[in-house]
């Protein structure tokens, strides 16, 4: 009877544990963050294909929203379907594409992460060469790192705040690019807001 007592208590252990552990799971899943894979080209060359990343669902409870975050959200065609982007605009800003050039209230991205100089505009898409369009508020401006292969919003236009999941701020796989995702083109613009400063 020991016996069998003993074996009781360590299977109770364990499913204590395991109990433990899954609860502590669903928790940090729903609330806090959540594994997500990249799936396709359309954030070349920063995210490949199956590249896996951890997005943040607490990140903008303690900071507004920035350009050049790298958000995870739900298509705004369908919302079973998760994309990742780039914020190009925030809520009032105005964007433009000039030949090829992206401009945010009358500056002149340096997009070094891009994986072409250019960015191309769909026939029929939302915004139109060297037409200026106004973020809505409640409403970000989103484009992938690999322009010519990015359905964003130069096709469907600005996307809802609230479809918003999460920002992307680290990489797990593959092990030797893992790391910290950086906002360069924020902090491009704070650097160039601080030299317009000085001068």
């Amino acid at each position: 009877m020991r016996l069998v007592k003993t074996v009781i208590d360590f299977v109770m252990d364990i499913l204590e544990t395991v109990t433990f552990v899954g609860s502590l799971f669903i928790v940090v899943y729903l609330f806090i963050m959540q594994p997500n894979q990249v799936k396709g080209r359309s954030m070349e060359p920063t995210f490949v294909d199956k590249d896996y990343i951890f997005t943040s669902k607490i990140t903008y409870q303690f900071r507004q929203l920035e350009r050049g975050d790298v958000i995870v959200f739900k298509s705004p065609k369908n919302p079973d379907v998760e994309f990742i982007k780039r914020i190009i605009g925030l809520p009032g800003d105005k964007v433009r594409v000039d030949g090829g050039v992206v401009y945010v209230n009358g500056m002149a991205l340096e997009e070094t992460y891009t994986s072409t100089n250019e960015t191309p505009l769909w026939e029929n898409g939302f915004i139109h060469d060297g037409v200026q369009v106004t973020i809505p508020q409640g409403q970000i401006f989103v484009m992938g790192d690999n322009r010519p292969m990015s359905s964003d919003s130069r096709d469907f236009g600005p996307v809802d705040i609230n479809s918003i999941i999460g920002q992307v701020f680290y990489r797990y796989y593959p092990l030797q690019k893992t790391g910290v995702i950086d906002n360069t083109l924020q902090l491009q613009l704070h650097t160039r807001y601080l030299l317009h400063q000085i001068t």
